[in-house]
């Protein structure tokens, strides 16, 4: 059985760095047919895919935020983070973290192992 677990602040100053980090029981990070993504989801916009990091440790993002955007893994603790950066109110929202099914080309998409989600609002 797969868990994850994602924790961090639930507020965030505007321009400042949202950081999450997703803790991961009983997944490997070394199966190549699994990564870790961070997904998250607005009434306005609905589930937006940001990124996510290969069993090698490669890394796709959403061209949309990838310039504010690093994912990032500690597979000795079973855990991998997100860092968004330059945050505006617009990126309020419920951040997810799930294991994905990720192809050769980069394609992924996220399997049925997910965190429960946390709120994290952008405001002064």
């Amino acid at each position: 059985q797969v868990q994850l677990q994602e924790s961090g602040p639930g507020l965030v100053k505007p321009s400042q760095t949202l950081s999450l980090t997703c803790t991961v029981l009983g997944g490997s990070f070394t199966n190549r047919y699994y990564g870790w993504t961070w997904i998250r989801q607005t009434p306005e916009k609905g589930l937006e895919w940001m990124g996510v990091i290969t069993n090698t440790g490669t890394t796709y993002y959403n061209p949309s935020l990838k310039s504010r955007t690093s994912i990032s893994r500690d597979t000795a603790n079973n855990q991998f983070s997100l860092q968004l950066m330059s945050v505006t109110p617009e990126d309020t929202a419920v951040y997810y973290c799930a294991r994905a099914i990720v192809f050769d080309s980069g394609a992924n998409y996220p399997d049925d192992y997910w965190g429960q989600g946390t709120q994290v609002t952008v405001s002064s």
